[in-house]
């Protein structure tokens, strides 16, 4: 017994660091992923920012393009605007009106000739010839919303087929003094303008770039596609305006295709605002191969140590496997598979130590087969053994808890450790007991057990020996008085829980 005890206390230092390295050898794998990640990481938010960065110098720089354009169109609106209301327009001839109303921006590429439409919607006035051809624009959306709105302003349409050509139109109100309306004046912006400017930019075949009106209505794209100009954003409830601010950048799935890409929205306030788009692969090519080359490294380094972690512990795990199993045969009676008086005893010291600490109730259990010897002589030790075997599993089903312990004491006799339980608890645990084993043996090897219950509350000076001779007096006193019941000790000098 001494020689076990010294080998158990010899492997023990052993065990523990064999733990030691184990979970060294996972907290060492586990941060230098974590710093690898962490630089990974890193790496790719730079990558996104410089992308983010990129996108948006060039949707300000489109903005500003098309802004300025807009706003040189927007003052030759203005003053035809203004000088229709002059008194001498009526009077002069119309190629002096041509020189009064329109100057040279008029006339510049990718812009439409200026009109001049009555409050009828009637053409009355054309930059482009002196006789302009008999055309009526009052069902325009663009001269609606000047003929119902005094304050519509500049008014950006709707991507339109205008003078033969795809554009989109800009026009004005034209007032009178009182505010009465006299008409609008309206021009173009050719597609034209939008495909040489984005000619003019390096770009990717996947990258976009997208012109919207400020209700989020696509005027130009690019990839350039007819079914998508003029479509409303506003419409696609899985595209919402909080995906992307002014200013601000959103990473994911589009509202036009199903590619996931970096967009940036340009913050400027323009009629009209750009958003410029790169697939997110394209933004991450880069960072994913380095990510790759970096995290095999450190996968490898991962492996080649958590491999020799594990031949070491499967060895270890052997060991203690090999440790468990002794102890478990030197704590575990052979014929029951309940705990023995040993493993017992240890229990019972614990417990007795921890509620004398807490001062908590303990109760404990014998229990005795009856006429054992008699039945053990008459049918063999075999069918004693089963008996045995019987009411130990009658025990094991009454006895539930964590902390509970089941034991053969000796021979034919039993002890249940049942911490934290009163008297009136632990009798009802005997009975249980009790009846079970009654009800488990037939009528021709009828098969009962006798149960002593004491239970109390440990104060200083006392020892678990009392309680146990408490439960065996118990015990003693159920097979004088019969057999086949149970009974609680009397301890009246004792802290006798009731």
């Amino acid at each position: 017994m001494l020689s076990r005890w010294r080998d158990v206390t010899a492997r023990r230092p052993w065990r523990l660091s064999a733990k030691l390295l184990i979970i060294s050898s996972v907290v060492t794998v586990i941060g230098f992923s974590a710093i690898c990640v962490n630089v990974m990481l890193d790496m790719r938010r730079g990558e996104e920012a410089l992308a983010r960065q990129t996108l948006e110098n060039l949707a300000t720089t489109i903005e500003s393009d098309v802004s300025r354009n807009i706003e040189i169109y927007d003052l030759a609106l203005k003053a035809v605007a203004s000088n229709m209301l002059l008194p001498e327009i009526a009077t002069v001839s119309k190629p002096i009106r041509h020189l009064i109303l329109f100057d040279h921006s008029t006339t510049a590429r990718h812009f439409g000739a200026i009109q001049v439409f009555d409050a009828d919607g009637r053409l009355t006035i054309d930059a482009s010839t002196l006789d302009p051809v008999v055309v009526n624009r009052g069902d325009e959306d663009y001269f609606k919303a000047h003929r119902d709105n005094p304050q519509a302003g500049l008014f950006i349409s709707r991507p339109m087929l205008f003078r033969g050509a795809y554009s989109i139109v800009l026009s004005r109100r034209i007032s009178d003094t009182d505010g009465g309306f006299l008409g609008v004046v309206a021009g173009s912006i050719r597609f034209s303008y939008f495909h040489e400017l984005f000619e003019r930019l390096s770009l990717d075949p996947d990258d976009t770039i997208t012109v919207l009106r400020r209700d989020r209505t696509v005027m130009m794209r690019r990839p350039f596609d007819l079914d998508v100009i003029g479509t409303n954003l506003a419409d696609r409830p899985v595209w919402k305006a909080e995906n992307l601010k002014v200013g601000s950048a959103f990473a994911g799935q589009g509202p036009i295709d199903g590619t996931p890409r970096l967009y940036v929205r340009s913050g400027g306030t323009s009629p009209l605002f750009v958003v410029a788009g790169k697939p997110l692969n394209t933004v991450f090519e880069l960072w994913q191969r380095e990510a790759y080359r970096i995290g095999a490294v450190v996968v490898a380094l991962s492996l080649f140590m958590l491999a020799s972690t594990l031949v070491l512990a499967r060895e270890i795990g052997r060991r203690a496997e090999a440790e468990r199993k002794l102890e478990q045969m030197a704590t575990t009676d052979a014929l029951t598979g309940l705990k023995n008086r040993r493993k017992f005893d240890q229990v019972i010291d614990v417990e007795w130590r921890r509620a004398m600490r807490q001062q908590t109730p303990i109760a404990l259990l014998m229990i005795d087969a009856d006429h054992f010897k008699a039945y053990n002589d008459t049918f063999g030790h075999q069918a004693g053994d089963q008996v045995l075997v019987g009411i130990a599993i009658c025990i094991s089903d009454s006895v539930s808890r964590a902390g509970d312990c089941a034991a053969r004491y000796g021979g034919e006799e039993f002890a249940v450790l049942l911490p934290g339980t009163s008297v009136t608890d632990a009798l009802l645990v005997a009975e249980k007991i009790r009846a079970k084993v009654q009800g488990w043996s037939d009528d021709h090897t009828s098969s009962t057990v006798s149960c002593g219950i004491a239970s109390l509350v440990p104060t200083t000076g006392m020892d678990w020996p009392i309680l146990v001779a408490a439960a065996d007096k118990a015990l003693y006193a159920a097979k004088a008085g019969g057999r086949n019941q149970s009974v609680v000790a009397s301890l009246p000098k004792l802290s006798l829980v009731a």
